[in-house]
């Protein structure tokens, strides 16, 4: 009978001691993650490989060995058994990721505008030269973008913190253009990946890979030579697990260290300055939860006295050297008046209607947003904390400028604040509440002063949005090449101006989502009177004009710059194929 108990329960014994030795199976989802992220760096590679092929085959050779690696990777994905192999095939992903952007910067890398002046300012402080202030119009070659502004001209200076620059002052014989540049961005992007993927959780790291290198957007910004990309990799440590820094009223190396990186994130672009105003905000009030508020000011202002000091000592060979046009050249993204671009609230200016004679109101509602946004932050921290990494960039969307780098280029700090900042992090957050906000009639109060936080910057976009184009044109005639109709070679137009002052048109002719170059003014007053009517001749800045398909729309705009007006209408000066050659508008 003892033997028979015996020989019962061994065997469950040892089946219990087997099941405790079994290698920890990996979550589902992290194996989705995983795939995920090999699945995203197939985007873009296809492209790169087949420039490669026909220029450089040693770079389409390790392209195609990448692809047997995300290939195989895929499978050990879905296949591996322990929650440890999968974080070395996470690791694995990574290592491909960087080596596909490095082949892509080794095809791209001359850069777009941004590489160039760049690299351009490098030289100049290499040589001991001023590096603002000073216009470089031989940079923009064809193929290179130029900056318009509403007086009728471009912006050829450099015009971000010294940061770039001076990392790229030391590359300056890798090549000619924007290589340079491009090098260093394209670096701080891996970098600044590699980063984010060790400070993650574990099962969160191949989320970095994704989000960085994955999916494409972000390596091509770095091979364009985009200085906000080395700003991005500055602030992802800042922006991991935020909420904790300078926990316990005490900042330690590590929190010196994140504030040492947001100063300097603040001098390679202007971007940070927008972000940092909403992280110091969070941490207060984090800080004032947990010490109170004596003791989280001191926090706040050890981490400004950091960064500040930090900034400083970057930009301290400017302030010295040109303090003057260092001024105006780190704050010329925000005065030098370019013209309207991107995918926000102003392409009902720019493309649904015929323009505005209050431009000025959209960048009014962007700051205004901005200041609300962050007045909404600071009132309502418990809930919106978790979102202080995304809060800043929705005022862009009613900026004159607003195309979609400027939210794009920072989404890896969405990602790293929403893995390590989640809303546990905000519970005990100080809030203020006036006695105006608390009270039987709270949550109405808290509504009504979150609507009148926003409306000033809703009213300053309606008024921007609903304005009316203050020049009206005809056109009077058409020059065209005597070989080829559908070149124009330059226009006659009939200008009103409707509006109670005078203006300073400049035109230019575009087809499609872009802007050209302005058109060359041969006749017309530079100043068209109030109630006035003029007639303007206008030849392309390059002598001629090829006229788009006959399904391309195509705009004549006219800026103004004070006050910034568009008027915009829409042409037909195509020759179809009866041979008609009049000119008509709508």
């Amino acid at each position: 009978m003892h033997l028979a108990e015996t020989q019962q329960v061994a065997p469950g014994r040892r089946t219990q001691s087997a099941v405790s030795a079994l290698p920890e199976q990996p979550a589902q989802w992290h194996r989705v993650l995983t795939l995920l992220a090999d699945v995203s760096l197939f985007i873009g590679t296809r492209a790169i490989w087949t420039q490669a092929e026909s220029h450089r085959p040693a770079v389409a050779v390790v392209i195609s060995v990448c692809y047997a690696a995300i290939l195989v990777s895929g499978v050990l994905a879905l296949v591996v058994r322990r929650a440890r192999s999968l974080v070395r095939l996470d690791a694995i992903i990574l290592v491909i990721a960087v080596v596909l952007a490095l082949c892509a910067w080794a095809m791209n890398h001359g850069g777009s505008d941004e590489a160039v002046l760049t690299t351009q300012a490098a030289k100049e402080l290499a040589a001991g030269h001023h590096v603002y202030g000073q216009p470089w119009p031989w940079l923009f070659k064809k193929g290179i973008a130029l900056t318009t502004t509403f007086d009728g001209g471009y912006d050829y200076t450099y015009g971000y913190p010294p940061l770039a620059p001076l990392l790229t002052a030391p590359l300056l014989w890798i090549g000619h253009g924007g290589a340079p540049a491009t090098a260093v961005s394209t670096g701080a992007l891996i970098v600044g990946t590699v980063v984010l993927w060790r400070m993650l959780p574990v099962q969160w790291r191949s989320a970095a890979t994704m989000a960085c290198l994955g999916f494409g957007f972000l390596p091509t910004y770095a091979r364009e030579g985009y200085p906000a990309i080395t700003g991005l990799a500055l602030l992802i440590p800042v922006v991991v697990c935020w909420p904790r820094i300078g926990l316990g009223g005490r900042l330690g190396a590590a929190g010196v260290a994140r504030a040492a990186c947001l100063g300097a994130a603040c001098a390679a672009q202007q971007l940070p300055w927008f972000l940092a105003p909403f992280l110091l905000a969070g941490i207060y009030a984090v800080r004032r939860g947990e010490l109170g508020g004596r003791a989280a000011a001191l926090v706040v202002a050890r981490i400004v006295g950091v960064a500040a000091t930090v900034w400083l000592l970057i930009n301290t060979y400017f302030i010295v050297s040109e303090p003057g046009t260092w001024v105006t050249g780190i704050a010329l993204p925000l005065i030098q008046g370019a013209t309207l671009h991107g995918q926000g609230l102003v392409g009902v200016s720019l493309y649904y209607t015929n323009g505005s004679d209050r431009l000025d109101w959209y960048g009014h509602a962007s700051m205004l947003l901005a200041a609300a946004l962050l007045a909404l932050l600071i009132l309502f921290m418990r809930r919106l904390g978790p979102a202080a990494t995304v809060l800043p960039w929705c005022a862009f969307y009613l900026a004159t400028r607003s195309q979609d780098g400027y939210y794009l280029m920072m989404t890896p700090l969405w990602l790293a604040a929403a893995i390590t900042a989640p809303p546990s992090e905000f519970a005990r957050a100080w809030q203020p509440r006036p006695r105006l906000l608390t009270g039987r009639y709270r949550r109405p109060a808290l509504v009504a002063t979150a609507a009148l936080l926003v409306a000033p910057a809703l009213v300053s976009a309606v008024l921007a949005v609903t304005g009316k184009p203050p020049l009206r044109m005809d056109v009077a005639s058409v020059r065209r090449t005597a070989r080829n109709a559908n070149v124009l070679t330059g226009l006659t137009l009939r200008v009103t101006n409707t509006a109670g002052s005078a203006l300073e048109p400049h035109f230019m002719l575009t087809n499609g989502q872009g802007l050209r170059q302005y058109w060359t003014t041969v006749k017309g007053p530079a100043a068209l009177p109030a109630h006035a009517t003029a007639d303007y001749v206008i030849r392309p800045a390059e002598g001629r004009f090829a006229l788009p398909g006959p399904h391309t729309r195509l705009r004549l705009r006219v800026f103004t710059p004070t006050p910034q007006t568009l008027s915009s209408m829409d042409v037909h000066l195509r020759v179809d194929g009866t041979g008609a050659r009049a000119g008509r508008s709508r």
